[in-house]
This record gives structure tokens, sequence and C-alpha cells, in this order.
């Protein structure tokens, strides 16, 4: 090979390696093992890891819960995680997954909250919507299966357009940017990502009339297959508006009508309770509830 071709391969190749490090240095996204995005936040001693880290057990007793965080926050992008949650009579245990934007007086979080219920008694999934420091838009739904008997895929799709929360690739509950007509959205803050175990039979299980049976203790809730595609913060400036970035593309910007499908169906069929429709707290209905999909 002649010399100054030679050179010119190198020069390539360096070319190449330094865009694949720009690349992964803007977006984070590969399924990860528990240490490399995540930290313990609260009793070590109850998070377990297993699979040489690819996988984790969460313990709840009557000494402690726990919980975990990501190494850093994200501005837009997917977060999912496999879940198996805890088995049996699981009345009074709440487990979360969740983003968060970590800040006291104008927050913005995006909610899953599994609410434990008696044996042969269907799991009730509640979510909950953050928009610069405004809450209180919770849903419920039953799931449609046994969330404990086996690993099931749960996610949060966050772009500019909106926010889709996702079970199995199944939206049940969609958050459209309507800054538009004044409505809050959460754009402007990076969130991390948090999970918890523990205990809140003041109300988790039938408004609190079903308590926890610490008999049945310790109760495990088991994660798999962490995966957080987004723009880390802090980061690229200008990862977050990359109009580039595959989850602001245009087939993510609203749901696709198989999505829409699947998604009336659930709320059809399984949801339990929806803020927009309570009239006992909202004599007027929140204006994001005339958004749709």
């Amino acid at each position: 090979m002649a010399k100054s071709a030679y050179l010119g391969l190198k020069v390539f190749l360096l070319f190449v390696i330094l865009c694949v490090l720009a690349f992964s240095s803007s977006v984070s996204a590969r399924p990860a093992t528990f240490l490399q995005d995540f930290h313990v936040t609260w009793s070590d001693s109850h998070i377990r890891q297993l699979d040489g880290g690819r996988a984790i057990q969460l313990v709840l007793d009557q000494n402690s819960g726990c919980g975990f965080a990501s190494k850093y926050q994200y501005l837009f992008g997917r977060v999912s995680m496999k879940i198996k949650l805890v088995p049996g009579d699981s009345a009074g245990t709440v487990t979360a997954f969740y983003m968060n934007s970590d800040t006291a007086s104008v927050r913005d979080e995006l909610d899953f909250e599994f609410l434990g219920n008696r044996t042969g008694q269907p799991y009730t999934v509640q979510t909950n919507v953050y928009a610069h420091g405004k809450g209180d838009r919770e849903q419920r739904i039953n799931l449609w299966f046994d969330p404990a008997a086996e690993f099931h895929t749960y996610s949060i799709m966050w772009n500019h357009h909106h926010v889709v929360f996702y079970v199995d690739e199944i939206p049940i509950r969609v958050y459209k940017n309507n800054e538009a007509k004044g409505i809050p959205y959460p754009k402007f803050q990076p969130m991390g990502v948090y999970s918890t175990l523990w205990e809140a039979d003041d109300w988790a299980t039938r408004g609190g009339l079903e308590k926890i049976d610490w008999s049945k203790a310790p109760f495990y809730a088991y994660y798999k297959d962490f995966d957080i595609e987004g723009c880390p913060m802090p980061g690229p400036n200008n990862c977050a508006s990359n109009a580039n970035n595959w989850w602001e593309g245009a087939a993510y910007q609203a749901l696709s009508p198989v999505e829409a499908r699947r998604y009336r169906w659930v709320r059809m069929n399984h949801m339990i309770y929806d803020y927009c429709t309570d009239k006992s707290r909202y004599p007027v209905t929140p204006p994001e509830c005339f958004a749709g999909i």
C-alpha cells in the first residue's frame, strides 16, 4: 500500500472513531448492567445484584424498603425496564418506577406506581404527571395479566411532542405537549430515573383499607434489561434540541393507528380511575383532559 493511501486510511479511521465517540457522549443508548447506569440511594443491604449485575432483586421487610437512581439525568428520550412485581399477597406494597427532576419547588415528574393487592386480585398501575410543579394527575389501570408471574417491560417515552407510558409496548397513557394552550409541559428540566419498593398501606390498596401482612414478608421485586436512551445532562448543549434524535422522529410524534387502537382498548376495558372525570376533585375539567392523543 502506498504511504499516502496508508495515511489516508488512518485519517479516515480516526475520523470514524471520533464520530462514534461524539455520538455516544451525546446519546446514551444500551441495555446496561445495574452499576453501569445506576446506584443505590436507599438501603444498600436490600438491593441484591443477580446474574453479574444484569438483574437485581429489591427487598421490602419490616426493617426497610429500598431504592435506586440513575447516575445521570436526561432531557428527553426513552427509559425502559423489565420488572417482575411482588407476587402473592402484596397489599400495601408499592413498587415505583419514575423520572424526577429532583427540584424542590418546581418539580417535573413522570410516574409508574404499581399498587399491590390481595392474592388473586389484579395489580393496579397508577400513573402521574408533574409539569412545572403541578401534579395531581393520577390515572389508574388494572393490569390485564399477572405482573408477578414473569417479567414485563415498562417504558416512558418523552419527547417534545408528548409523554407516553407503555406496558409491553402498549400505550396506557398519553400526555401531549399543549403549551400553545397554556398547559404546562415538562421540557426544560432534565430528570433522573428512579425506582423504589416500599410500604404505603395508608393509601396503596383500596385507599388504605387493606393493610400489609408482614407475616408474608420479605417481599421481592425483580428488575432486568435496564435501557436508557436519551440526552445525558450535563452533556452537549445541542443534544436535547437535535431533531435527528430517533425519539423525535415522525414515527414517535403521535401514536400509530395500531397503538391508538391498543390505547383505546386499555382505557375502555381496564381503566378504573381518571382524575379528568373526578368531579369531586375537579368540578371544572382540567384543560389537558381535552387534548386527546
